[in-house]
């Protein structure tokens, strides 16, 4: 049963509406990774709190302590829990999301101000941070509880939230949280959920909806090296003194090949390889290399064997370096040592892979590697956050519900996909709630999230809050024939 034509007609109704929101969302800079705008992110709890409200949901803040953050102790955000509906004939859907955003400046790049929603009418594109990620997936549920509450039409189900401000900084203090609510049984937010909906994910390609039944996990590291007191004149003590910079670039050269292998013995050798009918899968994706030329922007792939690059993305490990704190950067040519210099890597498992048995490989790794480099400098090593990967049953109810949905509204059936990304709430919702994770994603395979010029276009964002409403009423159908 499709969502009614009355839900759909308010959506297309209201386009400009709901866009007005999405931008004054966009417009709080939540950064939950920079202590300078951790007021914004609970600036931003409570714009979202109060929307909720004025749909009829009732809420909660619940505060989750502090934690050190860049040498400063900081009130962690809180988590924002809602639930409207009690009707035993009607199934309980818990519903996730996040509202911090990755920071982002116009100096990095941007074409327009990251925290200005920008719509660009040549292209039909919503720009700012957190459009697609995940403010955009956010305020499309905000949508459909606008749209019923304005129509004074019942949800087809019970809903329940659970909203967090952390989720690009580790989900600190999260998965505690949960594992602390769901002990208080009856009286918890969580009690009588049925499945859990997430939309906080990507479709493969530019074309083609997907539904998402698997993540990868992360280890996230940072590598610091440190020897002189303070930063150094090279012209007085270079050759004289070993440098952290070189001891740093030397270690990190040897984590990964330009190939994308890992090198840290035991790492890739964890995952047993995909046998024949396991690439199948992959084969009949509707994916080509020329969509990861696309969403890049370059020609880069590693190879060009569609299965083999699809697999990168989805069942196989992967490790990338992202940058290195200390270095001298700016204009001009400063020729300083720098005396403390910290890499940051990180690794996408997946299963049998877990932070618990990566860690000591790559922790023993680095040392040990450190050590041959016979330098008089100082390493430390530290997991900064972890999570571990998941795979759901995608023939679950709440996936063909989803699949019908996703045909109502895009006129195709979904592509069955893996995800590279990371979303470690996922497996922690599955395993302590004991219910179905759906992935049901909002935006395109091009959108950029924790890039530069992130976007949302304007179709997925609208027709994307049909998807969701037309998933809940789908989830009722199916109730209703069983």
């Amino acid at each position: 049963m499709a969502a009614p034509a009355d839900f759909l007609n308010f959506v297309d109704a209201n386009k400009d509406r709901f866009i007005e929101r999405l931008a004054r969302a966009v417009e709080i800079p939540s950064v939950s990774g920079d202590p300078a705008h951790r007021d914004d992110v609970f600036r931003m709890a409570s714009f979202l709190e109060s929307q909720l409200r004025q749909y009829g949901v009732e809420t909660k803040a619940v505060e989750l302590g502090s934690h050190i953050m860049e040498g400063q102790s900081l009130k962690l955000p809180p988590v924002i829990l809602g639930r409207i509906g009690n009707d035993k004939s009607k199934k309980t859907i818990l519903i996730y999301g996040h509202f911090d955003v990755q920071p982002a400046q116009l100096s990095d790049g941007w074409d327009f101000p990251p925290f200005q929603l920008t719509k660009d009418d040549k292209t039909d594109r919503l720009y700012g941070r957190g459009s697609s990620d995940d403010k955009g997936p956010i305020f499309g549920w905000i949508n459909v509880l606008d749209a019923h509450h304005s129509l004074n039409k019942p949800l087809p189900v019970n809903l329940r939230f659970c909203f967090e401000g952390m989720e690009e900084s580790g989900s600190e203090g999260l998965d505690e949280f949960i594992l602390d609510e769901v002990k208080k049984a009856k009286d918890s937010w969580f009690d009588g959920v049925d499945a859990v909906c997430i939309s906080d994910n990507y479709w493969l390609n530019t074309r083609t909806p997907a539904l998402t039944y698997g993540l990868r996990g992360i280890s996230y590291y940072k590598v610091t090296i440190s020897g002189p007191a303070r930063d150094l004149h090279s012209g007085v003590f270079g050759r004289m003194v070993h440098e952290p910079m070189t001891d740093l670039i030397a270690l990190m050269s040897k984590l990964v090949s330009p190939q994308g292998d890992i090198l840290i013995p035991g790492v890739d050798e964890m995952v047993p390889p995909a046998d024949y009918e396991e690439r199948q899968l992959y084969e009949k994706l509707d994916y080509a290399v020329e969509d990861v030329e696309i969403s890049a922007g370059a020609k880069i792939t590693i190879c060009e064997d569609k299965a083999s690059v699809l697999m990168g993305r989805m069942r196989s490990p992967s490790l990338s370096l992202h940058g290195i704190e200390g270095a001298f950067y700016g204009a001009g040519a400063k020729t300083v040592i720098p005396a403390k210099v910290t890499g940051k890597f990180s690794i996408r498992l997946v299963p049998p892979q877990t932070p618990e048995n990566v860690d000591p490989l790559v922790i023993k790794y680095l040392y040990e590697e450190f050590a041959k480099l016979k330098s008089k400098n100082n390493i430390n090593v530290d997991n900064m956050h972890g999570g571990k990967p998941w795979v759901e049953d995608y023939r679950h109810w709440s996936y063909e519900a989803a699949h019908r949905a996703t045909e109502a509204v895009y006129k195709q059936a979904p592509d069955y996909t893996r995800e590279g990304g990371s979303i470690p709430v996922t497996l922690t919702f599955a395993e302590a709630l004991g219910v179905n994770v759906l992935l049901l994603p909002m935006g395109r395979g091009d959108d950029g999230a924790h890039s530069t010029n992130e976007k949302l276009d304007v179709l997925n964002f609208i027709q994307g809050t049909k998807l969701l409403g037309s998933y809940l009423h789908e989830v009722n159908a199916g109730t209703k024939a069983r």
